[in-house]
């Protein structure tokens, strides 16, 4: 995408109800001033909230808001011109139950209260494999204590990666720090898709941009689901 189109893109995003954009200084160690009423303030119900984290071109959020008109989704990412396009389909689309955050996931902390969100998908996120980039793995220490900080307490986290090094590596950090295992395969279509109930199934039979590309190039899914098992969010 050339630079004129993401500035059209971005000038464009700016125009949208449904996409926010805090500043640095409203989020880093602060509480953003939607932080404990997403709900209420922008989608005006107390259905259960979901966030994609790295949400990319936003194809899981769009899709899932429009099977489940019961949920609402936040999409969030820091790439604003690769958002636009989910945020544009949905606007065009007239989906009420569906917004976008445009953020560092490191600062995800300052943007949602303490038992505010009810699932979370990370879905296809850089593994960033080399040992120098361990830390901005969305599975590693830090990410894993900040999403107790605002998961409910019996909330659900959802993994999908094509990367068997990070799956391996998530599976083992993800038991490490105590949460609990609900699902865990490493090919998600050779027929563990088909044991989930219809709701379930239809979930993830949604893909994202590089799903598509990663599968007719033949690569297996990973898939990981677990919650947490009462830790203390401040220990």
């Amino acid at each position: 995408m050339g630079r004129k189109r993401k500035l059209e893109h971005f000038a464009e995003m700016k125009s949208f109800p449904h996409v926010f954009e805090p500043e640095l200084k409203e989020v880093f160690r602060t509480d953003y001033k939607l932080s404990g009423s997403w709900k209420q303030e922008i989608f005006a119900n107390e259905n259960p909230l979901v966030l994609e984290l790295g949400c990319g071109k936003g194809e899981y959020s769009v899709g899932m808001a429009r099977k489940f008109p019961e949920k609402n989704f936040i999409g969030v990412d820091i790439k604003g011109a690769r958002m636009w396009r989910g945020a544009k389909t949905s606007l065009e689309e007239g989906i009420k139950n569906v917004a976008f955050l445009r953020t560092r996931i490191e600062f995800i902390e300052g943007c949602f209260a303490e038992n505010e969100v009810d699932e979370i998908w990370i879905t296809f996120p850089d593994p960033q494999p080399k040992d120098r980039q361990e830390k901005k793995r969305l599975t590693g220490p830090q990410f894993l204590k900040r999403y107790l900080s605002f998961l409910k307490t019996d909330g659900i986290i959802h993994l999908k990666t094509d990367n068997q090094f990070f799956y391996d590596w998530s599976l083992e950090e993800v038991k490490r720090h105590g949460y609990e295992i609900l699902v865990s395969t490493a090919d998600l279509y050779a027929g563990k898709i088909a044991d989930f109930d219809e709701k379930t199934q239809e979930i993830l039979s949604i893909k994202t941009h590089y799903e598509k590309i990663f599968t007719e190039k033949g690569h297996k899914i990973h898939y990981l689901k677990f919650k947490p098992n009462g830790q203390d969010p401040k220990a």
